[in-house]
């Protein structure tokens, strides 16, 4: 879990240009009419940026189909003010991505 948070913390300094420390691990799941449709742990950080003061991040499968280790790094900027909305602005980001063209 160590290296996890790590990894987050270099990928948010890669995504963001800013320095992150890990403040908690919250866990988190994701219901739509019933079902599960993302249960894990979100690593929220706090950072130094000119917007935010929060980051959220967690491990995800890679979006291509291999096995590699995909770090995922959210903003804290509204609406997103939790890990909850964190997660759930990346589902809604997936959906639209794998969304085909009409």
């Amino acid at each position: 879990m160590a290296n996890d948070i790590e990894g987050l913390i270099q990928a948010t300094k890669k995504a963001y240009g800013c320095k992150a420390v890990h403040i908690a691990s919250i866990p988190v799941t994701e219901t739509f009419q019933g079902r599960v449709v993302w249960k894990g742990v979100v690593e929220q950080f706090a950072i130094y940026h000119n917007k935010t003061e929060r980051c959220y991040g967690w491990i995800a499968p890679s979006d291509d189909g291999k096995n590699e280790t995909r770090y995922v790094t959210i903003l804290g900027l509204p609406p997103i003010d939790s890990p909850l909305k964190a997660v759930q602005a990346f589902i809604a980001s997936e959906i639209r991505k794998n969304k085909p063209a009409h």
